[in-house]
């Protein structure tokens, strides 16, 4: 390809609402192009990389016997009501009507259609294990879009969904998947690691997520350091072992304290003199129409995640302050769970230890001191609701767990029956009995995958591919498009490259030296051949590898034998 006739915009600066180094290279890159909040039109160079990713994907699950199939994007609102995810989903499911008023969905994800699908069809247990994947735009109506194609409305993404004749043969399944995943991103040049993690509104027991190892990463990733343990998984579905100070002071007298305007732990511990650690906050939720209120330590935050799963809870969502004010008659801030009426307690488990610790009074402007727990209030429900932090202990090993940030790239999940019994997907199995279908889905964010590779391969000048993900293996670069021995040999380089099945970008357009090795940085091609008068009259052209900037002088006669030299070093 000559870049005369490519089109690639390069952009000297910045795109003003980018935040991250993915989002401003993919811009300034020529990758791609906003057209709104959240959506992008993606550019010949960033099509390239997004198909060489989709390639080794598909060549990974087809590795592992699955099906490659098309879905539509668009599904009728009927299929996610047979599951109830018209109603669990909640406002990022992107939803429509056509002309005649009826209810459709743009998919986020088509665990209901590919049950559909497979319904009917499928009827023996002999058809088992079946797997069926599609790489396909998604939608997503996010909230806040932003981090480019990280967190878009619309993305590409590889879905696969197994239907599997029970749990073991899942289990078989998910850890071929596990395998086929762990290749992919090792194709992709990616320093990455799978995670536990929570499984939201798709659903099922299991589920791991794969992380791309980067300081801009949107998840924080709780690991043990001990090799033999290993334990890894995101913050807010990871347990610990949290250590409470040993109580060594006797039950004090339940007091009343005027705490005026001091709402925030931060506020109330300053004004009181005490440590976050001996406030129990109390935050209040609406869990499948039920409110809850939510107990943790004051330096905790409340892990979502694990609450919904211990309450069994669809939807949960915090709850909004005229239902906190009609609970607890005080203003948000105030809340506390001694006396308070009509909300069901769920404690996490470090709570219940605490003594003397500082509650809500459920009175504006008031906290109570010297609450314990059994003598003043007791939780419904006692578990895990926190969300772990470095420095607590691994639940497997009692090792100091560390943290590291990450970006999803992929998740797999175990799903169980959960759609098959809501859709009445069954088989016949050996037995003859009639037998809901044990599935499993397991999703790989193409787009993102572009996006993370140069999270983790960039420097101050550009992108650096890793070499199987790069739009071009070599770029070759005349200095001087008017000089016609320079492009003489250029052209011969760049044909003889062609020949051997080299992709090769021909710099040919008439800038100046700079221009050109600013851009060739910031495209960030593994390989760059510059031909210049200067190393001509020394019968050399000069090969420069963009990762390293290691540069080699190569002899003109021979040029094309030795760039495939430096190339299999590269690759």
């Amino acid at each position: 390809m000559r870049w005369s006739k490519a089109y690639i915009p390069t952009v000297k600066e910045d795109p003003a609402d980018a935040e991250v180094v993915s989002h401003k290279l993919m811009v300034r890159a020529g990758m791609m192009k906003k057209v709104g909040a959240g959506i992008y039109t993606l550019l010949p160079l960033g099509l390239v990389v997004t198909r060489k990713v989709e390639q080794i994907v598909r060549e990974e699950m087809n590795r592992i016997g699955a099906l490659e199939v098309f879905m539509p994007v668009l599904s009728p609102a009927e299929l996610w009501k047979e599951t109830g995810r018209w109603d669990v989903y909640g406002e990022e499911l992107m939803r429509l009507k056509d002309r005649h008023k009826r209810d459709f969905v743009l998919g986020p994800t088509h665990e209901e259609v590919v049950t559909d699908l497979v319904r009917g069809p499928v009827r023996s247990y002999r058809q088992l294990p079946l797997t069926l994947y599609q790489i396909q735009t998604k939608f997503r109506d996010e909230i806040r879009p932003r981090f480019g194609v990280m967190r878009g409305r619309e993305f590409i993404m590889k879905d696969a969904y197994s239907f599997n004749r029970d749990d073991a043969c899942l289990d078989r399944t998910y850890k071929d998947m596990h395998g086929a995943y762990e290749a992919v991103f090792r194709r992709c040049g990616l320093a990455f690691r799978p995670v536990l993690a929570d499984s939201g509104a798709i659903g099922g027991d299991v589920t791991h997520e794969f992380m791309v190892l980067a300081q801009t990463g949107e998840s924080r990733v709780i690991s043990c350091p001990n090799d033999e343990c290993a334990y890894a998984a995101t913050d807010e579905t990871a347990e610990s072992i949290i250590e409470n100070t040993a109580a060594t002071q006797e039950p004090r007298p339940l007091a009343k304290t005027h705490t005026p305007d001091m709402k925030t732990v931060e506020e109330v511990c300053s004004f009181l003199k005490v440590e976050p650690r001996n406030l129990v906050k109390t935050i209040l939720y609406q869990a499948d129409g039920e409110v809850i209120g939510a107990l943790t330590r004051g330096d905790r935050e409340i892990s979502e995640p694990k609450l919904r799963r211990a309450l069994r809870a669809d939807v949960l969502s915090m709850a909004d302050p005229d239902t906190v004010r009609t609970l607890t008659g005080a203003e948000v801030g105030f809340a506390g769970p001694v006396g308070l009426k009509g909300v069901k307690l769920v404690a996490d488990k470090t709570v219940t230890s605490m003594v003397n610790c500082i509650t809500g009074a459920n009175k504006t402007d008031y906290h109570l001191t010297n609450v314990n727990y059994k003598r003043d209030f007791s939780g419904d429900l006692v578990g895990d609701i926190t969300v772990v932090a470095a420095g607590d202990k691994c639940i497997r090993c009692g090792a100091t767990l560390t943290e590291y940030r990450g970006i999803e790239v992929g998740q797999i999940f175990k799903l169980g029956r959960k759609y098959s019994v809501a859709m009445k997907a069954t088989f016949i199995d050996e037995q003859g009995n009639e037998t809901p279908f044990t599935m499993g889905c397991y999703g790989i964010g193409i787009t993102r995958t572009v996006a993370a590779a140069i999270e983790q391969n960039h420097d101050g000048n550009g992108i650096i591919w890793p070499p199987s993900l790069a739009p071009y293996q070599v770029l070759v670069t005349p200095v001087a498009v008017s000089d016609e021995a320079t492009m003489s040999v250029a052209e011969s380089v760049y044909s003889g490259l062609c020949a051997k099945g080299v992709e090769v970008l021909l710099d040919d357009r008439d800038e100046r030296p700079g221009v050109k090795f600013k851009d060739a940085d910031l495209i960030g091609i593994p390989l760059r051949v510059t031909i210049g008068s200067r190393g001509l009259k020394q019968g050399t052209v000069e090969a420069r590898i963009r990762r390293t900037g290691a540069t080699h002088d190569v002899p003109v006669e021979n040029a094309v034998e030795e760039i495939m030299r430096l190339l299999s070093e590269v690759y």
